[in-house]
Formats: C-alpha cells, sequence, structure tokens
C-alpha cells in the first residue's frame, strides 16, 4: 500500500507527496499531460524535442545539470506518445533546489536559435543512430504507419520524419511550450523523507505564482476499427529475418486490460512461457520472441516480435506464430500456468514500488489517468483476471482481420539512412 497525500494549487498544479522514511532522498516528479499524439501531422517529434529544450537553461538558470549536480542530485526525463516526463533525485534536505528549478523551466524557458539550433542537432544525430542507421532501427516508423491510419499514435515520440526536426522553426518551439507546459497540464510529485506540509508549502512558494495557461482541448482523431489484414514486406541491411505482429486492442484504463497484460506474459514471460518453449526449444524457428501490450492511454497495440533462425521460411514461422494464437483461444491456460504469471506480475510490481523513484513516476501516471487510488488496487486487478476472461480477450484481439503484419528481411540496405 502506497500511502500519499493530494493538494491542487490555485493555478491547477496538482501536487502528490509520499513519504518515505526508509531513505535519505527523495524524488521530485513532474509530469506534463503532452506527448507525441499532440503533435500534427506535418510536425512531428515536438513532445521529445521538448524533452531536450527543457535542459538548455532558463533566462534566470543558465544551465540546468550543473545546480542539481552541486546539491548531489541526479535528473532526466522520458517521451512517450501519451506523457512528458522529468524528474530530479537530491538529498532530502536539499530538495527546494529542485523546486526552485522546475518550477524556473516551467515558467519559462529561454527561448533563442541558439539553444533550439543546439538541441535539434541533438535529436537529429539520435533520430539516425536509433532508427535509420541501426538495424531493424526502422521499424516502430514503419509498423505504426501500417497498423494506423488516422490515430496520432501512427508515429514513435522521435517523429515521423526527420525533417519535421530539421524545419522546427522557435515560433513553432514556442506555441508548443505555451500550449501545453503549464500548472494546469501538470502532475507534481514528491516521493521521498520529507513531510507533507512542508512539501505543500514549497509547491505554493515555488510554483504557486506561475499562471494558469489556456491548454487547447484535445480532440485527436479516433481510429476506426481495422476490418483487413495488412501486410508490409521491406528488405534491409539486417543479419536474419524478423517478422512483426501487431493486434489492436484497448486503453490502458479498460477493464480488461490486466488480461490483455497477463496473455502477453503467457506467451512470452520468461523461458517457461509459451513462444519459447514452443518455437524457440521445441520448433526452433526463431532466435527471439516476444510479445507486449503497449498499455496507451488511447487504444493500443498487442505486439508479437520474433527473429527467425538462419534458413526458416517467413510463411512457416508465422504459421507457427498463428498455432500458438489459435490454440490460446481454443484452450486458454491452465490454472497452474496463468497463476505462475500472476505471480510473476505482482512480485514485479511490489518490488518496483520499493523504489522512492518509481513511487513518484508512478503515482504521477496514476493521478494523470483520472484515479490515483488505482495504483494500490493493481496487484489485486491481476490476481483477480481468470482463464475465461484470458480466452475471450483473446478472441477478440486475435482476429486475422485485425493484424498488421511486417516481413523485415534481409537484402538491400535501408536508402533513408542519414
Amino acid at each position: 500500500m502506497i500511502e500519499y497525500k493530494k493538494h491542487t494549487l490555485k493555478n491547477g498544479l496538482r501536487v502528490v507527496v509520499h513519504r518515505d522514511r526508509t531513505t535519505p532522498m527523495v524524488a521530485v516528479n513532474v509530469l506534463y499531460d503532452v506527448g507525441a499524439r499532440d503533435e500534427t501531422p506535418d510536425k512531428t517529434g515536438f513532445a521529445h524535442l521538448f524533452e531536450h529544450l527543457m535542459f538548455g537553461g532558463t533566462k534566470s538558470i543558465p544551465s540546468f545539470d550543473g545546480p542539481v549536480q552541486q546539491v548531489g542530485g541526479e535528473n532526466n526525463a522520458w517521451t512517450s506518445n501519451d506523457f512528458t516526463n522529468y524528474y530530479v533525485t537530491v538529498p532530502a534536505i536539499n530538495v527546494e533546489t529542485a523546486f526552485w528549478l522546475e518550477a524556473d523551466r516551467m515558467n519559462e524557458l529561454d527561448f533563442s536559435e541558439k539553444s533550439l539550433d543546439v538541441q535539434r542537432k541533438v535529436v537529429i544525430e539520435e533520430f539516425k543512430q536509433r532508427y535509420l542507421n541501426q538495424p531493424y532501427g526502422d521499424i516502430p516508423l514503419l509498423i505504426r504507419d501500417l497498423a494506423y491510419k488516422v490515430h496520432p499514435y501512427r508515429w514513435p515520440t522521435i517523429g515521423k520524419d526527420i525533417s519535421h526536426i530539421q524545419n522546427a522553426a522557435l515560433t513553432d518551439v514556442k506555441d508548443f511550450f505555451y500550449k501545453h507546459y503549464a500548472p494546469n497540464n501538470a502532475v507534481l510529485t514528491v516521493a521521498g523523507n520529507v513531510d507533507p506540509d512542508h512539501i505543500f508549502k514549497l509547491a505554493e512558494k515555488w510554483f504557486g505564482s506561475i499562471p494558469r495557461r489556456d491548454v487547447p482541448q484535445r480532440d485527436l482523431p479516433q481510429e476506426p476499427p481495422q476490418k483487413e489484414a495488412r501486410f508490409l514486406t521491406v528488405e534491409r541491411d539486417v543479419p536474419a529475418p524478423y517478422i512483426q505482429m501487431v493486434f489492436h486492442n484497448g486503453r490502458r484504463t479498460d477493464a480488461d486490460f490486466y488480461a490483455n497484460d497477463l496473455l502477453s506474459d503467457l506467451f512470452a514471460n520468461g523461458q517457461s512461457a509459451r513462444l519459447f518453449q514452443s518455437l524457440i526449444k521445441e520448433q526452433r524457428l526463431f532466435s527471439d520472441v516476444n510479445a507486449y501490450v503497449a498499455g496507451d492511454r488511447d487504444p493500443g497495440l498487442f505486439t508479437i516480435t520474433g527473429r527467425l533462425m538462419p534458413q526458416v521460411r517467413m510463411d512457416k514461422a508465422e504459421a507457427a506464430i498463428k498455432n500458438e494464437l489459435t490454440r490460446m483461444v481454443n484452450e486458454g491456460p491452465s490454472d497452474y500456468e496463468l497463476q505462475k504469471v500472476k505471480n510473476k506480475v505482482v512480485s514485479n510490481l511490489i518490488f518496483g514500488e520499493i523504489h522512492y523513484l518509481n513511487k513518484a513516476m508512478n503515482l504521477s501516471q496514476f493521478e494523470l489517468l483520472g484515479n490515483i487510488e488505482k495504483i494500490n488496487q493493481e496487484p489485486e486487478q491481476y490476481r483477480a483476471v481468470t482463464p475465461n476472461e484470458i480466452i475471450s480477450v483473446a478472441e477478440s484481439v486475435f482476429v486475422p482481420e485485425n493484424c498488421s503484419t511486417l516481413y523485415y528481411l534481409p537484402g538491400k540496405p535501408n536508402t533513408n539512412k542519414a
């Protein structure tokens, strides 16, 4: 059970505090309700670009990293299609330094052509290294565009095309900041050896004067149901064939999310899982396999991947995967099999919440998703899933017309490399 206290400032900033007396440290986490899904098709990658710009300094604090390091702290950030998250960890005695820094950059950045140019180059280089010049790197670009036709999940957080970042203008950057970086569009969570009342006072002191902003109401295009199977074959300079199959499924907040998540673990959580036992150990068709659910705020994807062994035909490998999906639909998991997976998931949840930073980030996300108390209900939600619920989810997800399949074959090099 994670205990917490909440308070909302007049400017709309939600403040959550968890007191952890077992550590001398504290995590100050700021989660903004903005991600890649808030971009437009012609200007993608901006949420991730902003993650970098937020470390470029403000008019009053030229360097964000310097003050953090001087008080024995660390900081970092991450971007997803749904959120942008920033955190600072410091000794609890120095928590106010983190408040000073985070409030300063929430208020206003040092917008300049120089700062934009520096971070633009960093992001472009990351795009090239991770997605264009790395074996199998462009798979996220390909599979999302295949699976989604109208929803902004059709591009990854890095962006749809490198030119969107190359052409980013300072006015675009300013507009994005003032639309989304606002106290009324964020959750501030503090977890560590702190007094909640003291934290609420610090929040008022440092964040209370930041004005509310006119955050646009989100009106995203909804992805229509997929009515026919989709296929894409590409050739790249890679050592082995690779297959990725994605099926549309639900939201992170849907009641059947827990069954979906356990279903993916039944297939691929450890060496006793079905895909490993059947496709790697017994049939020796793949060198590795995986299955996972996205857990997105809007309807996401159930993903299955596999790297083929030498001389294995793609049609045989795909048929073997489909056979395992059909077997799950027809037979479901045994009670023992499902209980074993539940035990793994629940233990990972419990052990994952030991660290104060994990608790800060998770509390932020549950608060932003609309019901922070669900963080304490998750273990029981997983434990309550039945074999029949697993079968029901498998029947609804593993429909041939609901599948998009990428065949990634050795051959020609990627002509989009830079």
